[in-house]
């Protein structure tokens, strides 16, 4: 069997265990986040649609309407989105089979940004960045072949594309590095590669940019408002804060009282360091083969191990390759390190996958060291043991944070039978459904809507909770007045404080309090 064809199958494998795995870890039953909830109640027509600020795209509505449209059951959405998400994590890495010398690489270079914990926890979500990660990785393995042909030219269209319409932030920082390579560096060179950079940015990003101008009054109103949204978008330095969300939450805004667990740090440790070896391995396979003519004429000269690379064909390329991933990767991150002023995990995808093949490339050759070592079995035994215990740290976060998330979820749940046991809300609509009913929409958001019930304002969750209880939530702002206030460890403002207190028992987190006016 060719080492292509293995390589494929091995991939294949890799994208298998992933699903797999995702689904062990991460129960199909896990209510809709947050978020979720603001893209699913575009297909609710039997419940107030949650507010769709101004950072939001259309993106992940498209990938969720083929279920959404039709059905409210939020197992069948998840599994619908852990199929999109495997397919995902194949096309990304399948150009790369062809990419790099090693045809392997691109599986372990799979498995190693499909073992995260948030990439396993985000697998069946309604959360864009796992796809803005694979159309990046797929659209750059394209953009690196040597001949563009034009299904090549349309896939590196097709994955900016979908990276761009799934966040235009990140495809914009994507296309930056592409384009300069397209017009500077002469291997990459050539007008097909800039038009379909170009092409796959602008049909990416024209969603948004429309609806900039329909919603929000043009393109710089929107941007404005998506700044204030995100805590003003300003310089500052927010790697530490990077760091300390590597074993959750699933977002730290702010981070200021969340610590960094040297252990959870492994991977930031561990990344580089491969990155470097995939790198220098490349780099010395190129200076090995110049130097192998040379080598040859001398009847003296013996190979080392630690400079075979004949596993590698083409080291030169490989090399470009890799470092055209690498300066891709760093300029998908630097916004979120440099401007952004809170964190998540999620949010340096992108760069986890782009910077995977490289990694893998150094897993490979520190494998073949091993097995060129003079104790062969100690050293590769070394090499697997610090790879499961990377599994080790990797997997147990996945699992343990889909756990806290299904109890705080459960708690918005838990809100809404109080309130409906005291009158509040559409207890026969779509946010009395249990946590394993949630709604993911049964509808199209053009369609016709029921009129809210009532109004919901508190100071913290207050989307999800009115989502559940079938209300429109309201903000400080808002001139209707609320029919209820939702707190959790917090006094109610001096006009609530005659209206009705109850507590809600049972909650995942203490002090949930609901007021309801008389």
């Amino acid at each position: 069997m060719a080492p292509q064809s293995r390589a494929h199958r091995l991939l294949l494998a890799v994208c298998a265990a992933f699903a797999l795995l995702s689904l062990v870890l991460v129960p199909l039953t896990l209510p809709l986040g947050w978020d979720e909830t603001v893209y699913a109640s575009r297909f609710a027509p039997y419940a107030p649609a949650t507010p769709f600020s101004a950072p939001r795209t259309r993106g992940v509505p498209f990938l969720i309407a083929p279920v959404a449209a039709w059905s409210d059951s939020v197992v069948l959405l998840r599994v619908w989105l852990t199929l999109l998400s495997t397919t995902a994590l194949y096309l990304g890495f399948r150009p790369w089979l062809r990419s790099l010398g090693r045809p392997s690489a691109a599986a372990v270079a799979a498995a190693l940004y499909g073992g995260l914990w948030f990439v396993l926890f985000y697998a069946s979500a309604a959360m864009p960045n796992h796809y803005t990660a694979m159309g990046a990785l797929g659209a750059v393995g394209l953009f690196l072949r040597t001949r563009q042909s034009p299904v090549t030219c349309a896939g590196v269209f097709a994955g900016l594309a979908l990276a761009t319409l799934m966040r235009p932030n990140d495809g914009a920082a994507l296309g930056v590095p592409l384009l300069v390579a397209a017009v500077l560096v002469p291997a990459w060179r050539g007008w097909s590669r800039v038009l379909a950079v170009l092409g796959g940015l602008v049909v990416g990003a024209l969603p948004w940019i429309v609806e900039a101008y329909v919603r929000f009054g043009g393109l710089r109103e929107r941007l404005t408002e998506a700044s204030e949204v995100q805590g003003d978008l300003r310089p500052l330095l927010s790697f530490v804060h990077h760091l300390t969300v590597m074993d959750g939450p699933l977002l730290c805004r702010p981070c200021d009282s969340d610590g960094i667990r040297p252990l959870a740090t492994e991977w930031w440790l561990v990344l580089p360091f491969l990155v470097a070896v995939g790198l220098w391995s490349v780099r010395g396979g190129a200076t090995d083969s110049q130097a192998a003519p040379r080598r040859a004429t001398d009847s003296r000269a013996t190979p080392h191990p630690a400079t075979d690379f004949r596993a590698t064909p083409h080291p030169a390329t490989d090399f470009r390759s890799c470092l055209m991933a690498v300066a891709t990767a760093l300029c998908v991150a630097l916004p979120y390190l440099l401007l952004v002023p809170y964190a998540a995990p999620r949010f340096l995808a992108p760069t986890h996958a782009l910077l995977a093949p490289a990694a893998a490339l150094g897993v490979l050759v520190l494998g073949d060291n091993a097995l060129a070592s003079r104790r062969p079995y100690v050293a590769t035994a070394a090499l697997g043991l610090a790879l499961l215990g990377h599994l080790a740290v990797q997997l147990p976060l996945a699992h343990s944070n889909a756990n806290i998330q299904a109890g705080a979820r459960g708690d918005w749940a838990r809100v809404a039978e109080v309130l409906h046991a005291h009158g509040v809300g559409a207890e026969s609509g779509a946010g009395a459904k249990s946590e394993s009913e949630s709604r993911a929409g049964a509808g199209a958001e053009t369609g016709a809507r029921k009129a809210p019930p009532c109004v919901l304002r508190g100071n913290t969750s207050v989307i999800p909770v009115a989502y559940a209880t079938g209300c429109a939530p309201g903000s400080p702002d808002d001139p209707r007045r609320p029919t209820a206030l939702v707190l959790r460890d917090a006094e109610p403002p001096h006009w609530a404080r005659t209206w009705t207190r109850h507590r809600v028992p049972g909650t995942y987190a203490p002090g949930w309090v609901v007021h309801v006016r008389p």
